[in-house]
């Protein structure tokens, strides 16, 4: 059997390591972050998933889903599986 995503809007950000992003991606979890650098060529947020805790890399889109959780999801598939709308 075949299945189509059904048509969802979701918000995500993109994780990039400068101050306003981090901001804005704290923001967007309702919580404090933390930013890893344990290896400083790259860095990484660590996010309480459904799942269990799951890395964010440098690129990697944030998403809230649509019960309100969070994931990360890696820049290829997140062009693949969305795109931009301009809801007013």
């Amino acid at each position: 059997m075949k299945y189509r995503k059904k048509p969802v809007v979701i918000e995500a950000i993109q994780f990039k390591d400068d101050a306003d992003t981090i901001q804005m991606i704290s923001e967007f979890l309702d919580s404090g972050i933390c930013v890893d650098y344990s290896e400083p060529q790259k860095p990484v947020i660590k996010i309480a998933t459904l799942e269990g805790v799951m890395v964010a890399n440098v690129g990697d889109y944030i998403i809230k889903g649509v019960k309100g959780e969070f994931y990360p999801c890696k820049p290829d598939i997140f062009k693949k599986t969305y795109e931009k709308v301009d809801i007013d």
